[in-house]
């Protein structure tokens, strides 16, 4: 099997482990009938499961592991016993060349902590990101950071801009990009010092690998005015997490709505269509799956409570950017990035 048509699953990671990340793979390989898995688990759970997918089966290879990490161990705790863990074995096949690009459902920040010291970050890039697809009126934008790093600095706001550009081309195919610096107001005069510092270095830099758009609010993020929004870690984890309970607040609304009378529930029936649509494009499951950008490897998270569609998607997001040649290309942009601020900083 070749490593660039290989993924390796952490299949004991997220609430259901095995369960669920089985049925994922499934579903994904069925998709991308190249691939090849690699399972980091307990033999014993993960054949349980495996017997009930032959066509996975015979393309997939069980490598037993007695360790799993829990979803509230601590990550210190968990990279301190974890090199035996389904999780670390998995990130691992990425550093060897075993597999193109890992996926797992487990503990966030284990996760990260893991993937950082295994596969280590890109030269000059301080702090890896999660990068988070977004729903918009158009069609999907991307997000980050969204809860690796709490006040990030000038200099790694304008990283995070070059990595999300950079899988704003591997997955939507367009060669430049526009983004955006997410502020509390589109004006000049607004935000803080650090914003207001990458907004300077972004506007004034020349050959930037995308378009840089300026500032958006967060009302903006929707309405896909940009293809990535850039926001240091803290305000883009309440971001997306208020984004999250919106969508199911605004579902519950229409539940309740078409069930209070005879009349509305026929009218409900009437419009199903409609809403089949509208829950399409509300249901988190097709964009599951946070991508850690900045490192020397491709590792995605995905959401812990996730069940076997929104797996797939997670997978299905690693096989884009493996690839897309998403982390040589970002080396470059970063090369010659940091290679344009230091000049302008000299002179």
């Amino acid at each position: 099997m070749l490593s660039s048509r290989i993924v390796a699953l952490d299949a004991m990671g997220g609430d259901r482990g095995p369960d669920i990340v089985i049925p994922g793979a499934a579903l994904s390989s069925v998709r991308h009938p190249e691939l090849s898995f690699r399972l980091y688990g307990d033999n014993t759970e993960v054949s349980r499961v495996l017997k009930d997918h032959p066509d996975l089966a015979a393309r997939s290879e069980i490598i037993h592991t007695d360790v799993a990490v829990g979803m509230n161990d601590k990550p210190s705790q968990a990279v301190r016993r974890g090199k035996g863990s389904s999780m670390w074995q998995a990130v691992e096949a990425v550093k060897q060349g075993h597999a193109s690009f890992a996926v797992s459902a487990g503990n966030t920040g284990a996760l990260m902590a893991m993937s950082k010291l295994v596969l280590r970050p890109i030269a000059d890039i301080e702090r890896p990101a999660i990068a988070a697809l977004w729903p918009t009126v158009k069609s999907e934008c991307i997000v980050l950071d969204v809860g690796a790093n709490i006040n990030a600095s000038s200099a790694q706001l304008c990283d995070f801009a070059l990595m999300g550009a950079a899988m704003a081309r591997a997955i939507f195919h367009v060669e430049r990009p526009t983004v955006g610096l997410l502020n509390v107001g589109v004006e000049e005069i607004k935000g803080d010092e650090v914003v207001k510092q990458a907004h300077a270095w972004l506007r004034e830099t020349a050959d930037l690998p995308f378009v840089y758009h300026g500032f958006v609010e967060g009302d903006q993020i929707g309405q896909g005015l940009v293809d990535v929004v850039v926001v240091e870690g803290f305000a883009g984890n309440i971001a997306l997490k208020t984004a999250e309970g919106t969508a199911r607040q605004i579902a519950q609304y229409l539940r309740d709505a078409m069930n209070r009378s005879l009349l509305s529930r026929i009218g409900a029936i009437l419009a199903q269509g409609g809403f089949q649509v509208l829950r399409n494009k509300m249901d988190p499951r097709r964009m599951n799956g946070g991508t850690f950008l900045g490192l020397n490897g491709i590792v995605v998270k995905s959401h812990g409570g996730t069940d076997a569609l929104g797996f797939a998607s997670a997978v299905d997001l690693g096989y884009d950017l493996s690839e897309s040649g998403l982390v040589s290309r970002l080396r470059t942009d970063i090369e010659e990035f940091h290679g344009s601020i230091a000049s302008r900083l000299a002179s």
